[in-house]
């Protein structure tokens, strides 16, 4: 029997004025929607409100961020990275996500998102390891509170609502900020996250970085939303849309929505419109899928040039001030030049160290083969190294 063979219902649909009366709206959309157009501060009437130090704080990590990035670069040309997603043109993306957050939250970044992490305080050097081939993550994630990077699209977000849920059950003011890309809002990781965030209302914050193309996908074969912010009402969470290369406005936006999420508000969606102006990585041509006119318009937008800008109209681009933080970026590079040049000792049995807290019966079999190995291996280089150091005996006069 249907719901309208019920007793008392009549076979005409057309005489339903609509669903039936347990049906009510779960919330308002309005308050949800995000902006028509991106939301800025730098170049508007707006910007004469932001603090000084605030500006100065944000130009010194974007200097420092770029120059990062282009020394990470540098080292996949040189083999010492087995591969490099660059972040710059996003720098003000990346440094906002880790200032606006408190010491006790956590950042789960993508596999673009290093530059994030060395912000939040974690060593370039370390930051750089899985991109190096060395090691799953080059870093103990509860030293920041930073979870090891993500190379599967989006598969960090659930993971982060579940670590924000846990810690709302226990009573801790933790807030997870979970960042993406656009690409990354096509897999069903970032719908099923979003979905258990709002319903939990989790206390967390999702950035995802809309920079033009997934690999070389542009966004408009990608979805026919309005914006991907848009897409937060459809699970009951407000969404924000953000100029991304205009660092006081992301780090205002997320600030806000970490604020909220810390005290009881749920979770939000920030879409920050921002461009990749390098490749997808060192191995992706992308002259192929966009022109040379389309990436040097959206460097007239650079995140730095926009506030040097604001600096110079306030007086404080000082040659000094610049060439203070020009010394300290190179200082930064130096640095991870001179260290990432160093080959690792790496062990081979550190394969089955932090699979799982208790090996299992296979693992142990299979460290016990490689360790007999080894041994064979050395006790063979052992053996070598004395036949020729006989022959050199009998080869003396």
């Amino acid at each position: 029997m249907t719901v309208l063979e019920q007793p008392g219902s009549s076979r005409n649909t057309s005489s339903l004025a609509g669903p039936p009366p347990s049906w009510q709206p779960r919330t308002d959309p309005a308050p949800l929607l995000p902006d028509q157009e991106p939301y800025r501060l730098l170049g508007t009437d707006a910007a004469a409100r932001l603090d000084s130090g605030l500006l100065t704080r944000l130009y010194t990590q974007l200097v420092r961020g770029r120059r990062y990035n282009a020394q990470a670069t540098a080292l996949t040309r040189q083999g010492r990275l087995a591969v490099y997603p660059s972040s710059t043109g996003q720098e003000a993306c990346e440094i906002a996500a880790a200032l606006a957050l408190e010491e006790r939250d956590w950042l789960f970044p993508s596999y673009r998102d290093t530059l994030a992490a060395v912000a939040r305080g974690l060593d370039p050097v370390q930051a750089l390891t899985l991109l190096r081939g060395d090691w799953h993550s080059g870093y103990d994630p509860h030293e920041h509170r930073i979870a090891p990077l993500c190379t599967p699209l989006a598969t960090q977000l659930p993971h982060a609502v579940g670590l924000a849920h846990a810690a709302r059950l226990k009573g801790d003011e933790v807030v997870a900020l979970a960042m993406v890309g656009d690409g990354g809002t096509s897999e069903g990781d970032f719908h099923e996250a979003l979905n258990f965030a709002a319903v939990w209302q989790a206390p967390v914050v999702f950035l995802v970085q809309n920079n033009g193309f997934a690999i070389s996908v542009p966004l408009a074969k990608q979805t026919a939303a309005p914006s991907l912010a848009h897409k937060a009402v459809g699970y009951g969470m407000p969404g924000r849309l953000v100029d991304g290369n205009d660092a006081p406005a992301m780090y205002e936006v997320l600030g806000e929505a970490v604020q909220r999420a810390r005290r009881g508000g749920g979770p939000t969606l920030v879409e920050a419109v921002t461009y990749r102006v390098e490749a997808h990585t060192n191995a992706d041509d992308a002259t192929r899928y966009r022109s040379a006119a389309e990436v040097e318009a959206w460097r007239a937008h650079d995140p730095i040039a926009l506030l040097e800008r604001e600096l110079a109209a306030r007086e404080l681009l000082t040659d000094a001030f610049v060439a203070d933080i020009k010394e300290g970026a190179e200082q930064l590079a130096a640095d991870l030049r001179e260290r990432m040049n160093a080959d690792p000792a790496l062990d081979p049995m550190d394969l089955f160290t932090h699979v799982f807290a208790e090996q299992t019966s296979q693992l142990r079999s299979q460290a016990a083969q490689l360790r007999a190995e080894l041994d064979a291996e050395a006790a063979g280089h052992t053996e070598d190294a004395a036949g020729a150091g006989g022959v050199a005996e009998e080869a003396r006069p």
